[in-house]
């Protein structure tokens, strides 16, 4: 995983969150059960904390989410197919790419672990590349203009870039189809 991706598991049993654990943990995250955020700084991503546990019910859910959004790394046990398990997945799903088996997603900082932009920051630099500036875009995006210069510096970080406007064009070739 990346810096800017923590990552993101919906798992149905506690065997294979216990899976998703040890890997990671040997990784370097610092697991905590449950999904209560500290007290602190808003972004956790630098933290690399992992938290888990079940979600019974849809508040729980959103507890999982804010905590994703934060940047802190989720293993979720809930039954994907139920009300909860699809809330849950649809939400998180908006977050960026979330791995449904233990042995899902790529080895932690392998080269392999190379993030693509979230659709955040996507639909952030297709705005920005038709013109719009960062505040038009974010309010289009119905983001705080915080949370749109957040995603796009993050943008710039997995594009390996300085700027936004690199990131802009970085972003337009590679939406080019080939």
């Amino acid at each position: 995983m990346s810096g800017t991706d923590s990552p993101r598991y919906v798992v149905s049993s506690a065997v294979d969150a216990t899976a998703v654990l040890r890997r990671l943990a040997r990784a370097g995250w610092s697991t905590r059960e449950g999904f209560a955020l500290p007290e602190g700084g808003w972004d956790l991503t630098a933290a690399r904390v992992l938290l888990f546990g079940r979600v019974p019910d849809l508040e729980t859910a959103r507890l999982v989410v804010l905590a994703a959004a934060r940047g802190a790394g989720v293993v979720a046990i809930v039954e994907a197919g139920g009300d909860v398990g699809r809330a849950l997945l649809a939400d998180l799903d908006r977050l960026g790419e979330v791995y449904r088996t233990p042995d899902g997603g790529p080895e932690p900082d392998s080269p392999a672990a190379a993030v693509q932009l979230i659709p955040e920051q996507r639909a952030l630099l297709e705005r920005l590349a038709n013109g719009e500036t960062i505040a038009a875009a974010a309010a289009a995006e119905f983001l705080s203009l915080r949370t749109a210069n957040r995603r796009i510096a993050q943008a710039r970080e997995v594009l390996g870039v300085r700027s936004t406007r690199e990131a802009v064009l970085a972003y337009l070739r590679q939406r080019r189809p080939e």
